[in-house]
């Protein structure tokens, strides 16, 4: 009888598929997050940095002067892209609570805005020269660290006390209702005489205070001010709210 030869068709099937098999990358994580006290107004990012075993191994934040809220997220992004090429990371997954910045980078929103277009061109070039790029919208609560070192930065850059979380730097870019707002600074009242004979000559006469107005838009319970308040920290202020007509809106 004839031996079957053996067939060998299948022998390195396996074999061939393991040496040209990668050897897996492993994914690097990076929070982002982006404020601006004032929307635009001085503003920062706030970036924490963890390894494929989910350590913290960088935070980073920077005082980045009177910018947007949207600009302030554009730039935190672009720092945890350069900390990725700096330090030879060749893939890196972005989670941000902006999601603008997450549409825009996905390609499911355009870029209209001429401030934010050479900010996205310059991400989007960084991303394409990693292996592997991702960006992923998460709530705020998720990203409550890169939140908090944002706020720092800013507290740093204006010499106080940080905020509390209680006191977010973000402001709504989303209003619904205009607001004509004045503001009149409230002087602390000079001490009452306990005599009323001399009630008039000794009361101190004081200036009248300046009064300002300024536009301001109303949400979720809050005024958010449209234009630059140049009044002292600390001071007291009368608010006198008007709604404006639907014709004045821009």
């Amino acid at each position: 009888m004839e031996k079957r030869k053996p067939d060998f068709r299948g022998a390195g099937l396996f074999k061939d598929a393991a040496a040209d098999a990668k050897p897996a990358i492993a994914t690097w994580r990076a929070n982002v997050d982006g404020g601006s006290r004032g929307n635009p107004g001085p503003a920062s990012y706030g970036v924490v940095i963890r390894d494929p075993r989910g350590e913290i191994v960088a935070k980073l934040k920077k005082y980045i002067g009177r910018m947007t809220n949207n600009v302030a997220e554009y730039y935190g992004l672009i720092a945890a892209l350069d900390y990725a090429q700096s330090q030879g990371i060749r893939q890196l997954r972005i989670e941000a609570d902006s999601e603008l910045m997450v549409k825009q980078m996905r390609g499911l929103y355009k870029v209209k805005s001429p401030e934010l277009r050479p900010l996205f061109e310059r991400a989007r070039k960084m991303a394409d020269s990693l292996e592997s790029f991702r960006i992923e919208h998460v709530y705020r609560e998720q990203n409550a660290e890169a939140d908090a070192l944002a706020n720092e930065a800013m507290d740093d850059a204006d010499g106080r006390p940080r905020q509390s979380r209680s006191q977010p730097a973000k402001t709504s870019a989303v209003p619904k209702a205009p607001i004509a707002l004045a503001t009149q600074s409230v002087q602390p009242a000079a001490a009452k005489s306990t005599s009323p004979s001399l009630a008039k000559s000794t009361a101190p006469q004081s200036a009248k205070p300046e009064a300002h107005r300024f536009r301001a838009r109303y949400r979720s319970g809050v005024l958010y001010l449209l234009e630059d308040v140049n009044i002292p920290d600390g001071d007291e202020v009368e608010v006198f709210i008007r709604l404006l007509p639907k014709a004045d809106k821009q």
